[in-house]
C-alpha cells in the first residue's frame, strides 16, 4: 500500500513538472512570436493561467503531505509529547473542516462553472476551478489518516518533532524510513 502511495504522490510531482513546462513553453513561445513576429498564440495566455491554477493547487497537496506548509511552533514547541500530540489532533480537525468547506464549496459552484466556457479556448470552466475536488478531498484523507494514526497511537518521536520544528540529525533519519 505504501509503495502504490508514494508512486502516486511521484505521479504528482511528474504532473507539476509538466505543467511547469508547459507553462513556461507557452509564455515563452508567446514572447518570443510577438518580439520577432508581431503576432502570437491567442491561447498560449489562457492555458498557461490554467496550467498555474493546477500547479498551485496539486503542489498544495504535495507540500501538505510533506509536512511543508508553513506552521507555528513557537508555542508547540513549549509542550511535552502529550500536549503536542493534542495539537496535532487539533490541527488536523481544524484541516479536516477547512478542506472539507473547500470541496463542499467547489460542489456548490461546479454547475455554474461547468456551464461557464473559457473565453478562448472554449474549456468548460469546470477544468479549472474543479481542481478543488482533488485538492480538498485528498488534504482531507491526508489529515483524516493523520488523525487515525494520532488516536492510534501510532505516531513516532521524529513526526512530532517535525510538527514542532525540532529536527534532530537521527530524528530525520528515523522520518525518512
Amino acid at each position: 500500500m505504501k509503495i502504490a502511495v508514494d508512486i502516486f504522490y511521484k505521479l504528482l510531482e511528474y504532473l507539476l513538472v509538466i505543467l511547469m513546462t508547459a507553462m513556461v513553453v507557452m509564455v515563452f513561445s508567446n514572447v518570443v512570436m510577438r518580439y520577432f513576429f508581431n503576432s502570437g498564440l491567442m491561447m498560449s495566455d489562457e492555458l498557461s493561467r490554467f496550467c498555474f491554477v493546477w500547479v498551485t493547487f496539486i503542489g498544495a497537496v504535495v507540500t501538505f503531505r510533506e509536512n511543508a506548509h508553513l506552521g507555528i511552533e513557537t508555542l508547540v514547541q513549549r509542550f511535552g509529547r502529550t500536549g503536542r500530540l493534542v495539537c496535532m489532533a487539533m490541527t488536523q480537525l481544524l484541516v479536516m473542516f477547512c478542506a472539507a468547506i473547500f470541496f463542499w464549496g467547489t460542489w456548490q459552484q461546479s454547475d455554474i462553472n461547468a456551464s461557464m466556457r473559457a473565453p478562448v479556448s472554449g474549456l468548460s470552466m469546470i477544468w479549472v476551478y474543479g481542481i478543488g475536488y482533488f485538492t480538498g478531498g485528498m488534504i482531507f484523507i491526508i489529515s483524516a489518516l493523520r488523525l487515525l494514526n494520532i488516536l492510534l497511537g501510532r505516531v513516532t518521536d521524529a513526526e512530532i518533532a517535525a510538527f514542532a520544528n525540532e529536527y534532530d540529525d537521527e530524528l530525520i533519519g528515523e522520518r525518512a524510513q
